[in-house]
């Protein structure tokens, strides 16, 4: 007969095990996903969007500022910064010297509350508590988000946007914005962070500009309110991160939570958002970070996408 405290440990060992693989591997094992996107007029060529999003970048993170540079070999048409590059007050430096490769080429950013305020300390288990609760996470939002800011630590965001509009990208704080890539006029709009509530949709509301051959929604947080307006004001492609696709995940069932009130099936990847009448395909980026103070992942890679759009049918 097993001894009674065979179990107890069994279980100790499985989670002990669990936790190295998810703070000492997955945590690091950067992958870039590849999905196709039929928005573009018929006819046209396909261009390739490179979304990077949730950075968390913190000083002395080699290997991840390596494999971001890398990115740059892809050649992507567009990049698109989904926002939090941030996860410490001193990697600026360090996260415009891994994007560097990638402001050579043409781009769009919105920021996240990690960019304006630095990291606080969290228990993972209030996220557990807040999806039995069924707000997904919502309620167990940043410190930042849920107290105010009062009292925050304030990230050097300023140089950060200084670094991203000195290459010519397009800064879509809750602004519009106008590209010409290949031989297409490209409109984006794009919102400040719902997640601590600076997003300011009246100043964005009327819809796409309909003498662009394609328009692109961009946001850091996809909260139901913002993926509402742009599916309802006939976006068809609408950009988010945020997620961090659960980051803890169960194996063979998906995320437990969100961050944010969006449902757990589409808390990563392609899916589509439908609101007064029409829908909008919605990609939510699972990022290439964590907090620096919840620096594992399990069932949930670090990634990039790499956004083919191609002609609609």
């Amino acid at each position: 007969m097993r001894p009674l405290y065979a179990v107890p440990l069994g279980i100790a060992a499985t989670g002990a095990a669990c936790f190295a693989y998810a703070a000492g591997y997955e945590v690091r094992a950067f992958r870039l996903r590849r999905i196709e996107v039929p928005v573009l007029p018929r006819g046209s060529r396909p261009l390739r969007v490179l979304q990077v999003s949730d950075i968390h970048m913190v000083s002395g993170q080699r290997r991840k500022q390596r494999w971001l540079q890398g990115l740059a070999s892809l050649r992507p048409d567009l990049v698109v910064n989904t926002g939090d590059n941030l996860s410490d007050p001193e990697a600026v430096p360090e996260a415009l010297d891994a994007l560097g490769p990638l402001l050579e080429f043409p781009g769009a950013y919105v920021f996240g509350s990690n960019d304006y305020y630095g990291p606080v300390a969290k228990n993972p288990l209030r996220y557990i508590g807040a999806r039995l609760s069924g707000d997904h996470g919502l309620n167990a939002a940043d410190g930042s988000a849920r107290r105010g800011v009062t009292g925050a630590i304030h990230n050097p965001w300023q140089q950060l946007r200084d670094g991203f509009d000195s290459a010519g990208w397009l800064n879509l704080t809750n602004t519009r914005g106008r590209l010409r890539i290949q031989d297409l006029e490209i409109a984006f709009t794009g919102l400040d962070d719902p997640h601590i509530r600076r997003d300011r949709y009246n100043k964005v509301a009327g819809g796409p500009d309909t003498s662009a051959d394609l328009a692109l929604a961009v946001v850091h947080a996809p909260y139901l309110r913002v993926l509402d307006a742009f599916a309802a004001d006939g976006y068809p492609l609408v950009l988010a991160g945020h997620t961090h696709g659960g980051q803890v995940c169960v194996p063979f069932y998906g995320a437990l939570v969100t961050n944010c009130d969006i449902d757990p099936d589409r808390v990563k990847g392609l899916s589509t958002h439908t609101a007064g009448g029409r829908t909008s395909y919605l990609h939510v980026s699972a990022g290439c970070g964590t907090n620096r103070y919840t620096p594992f992942r399990f069932a949930c890679p670090p990634e990039a996408t790499l956004l083919t759009l191609v002609p609609r049918p």
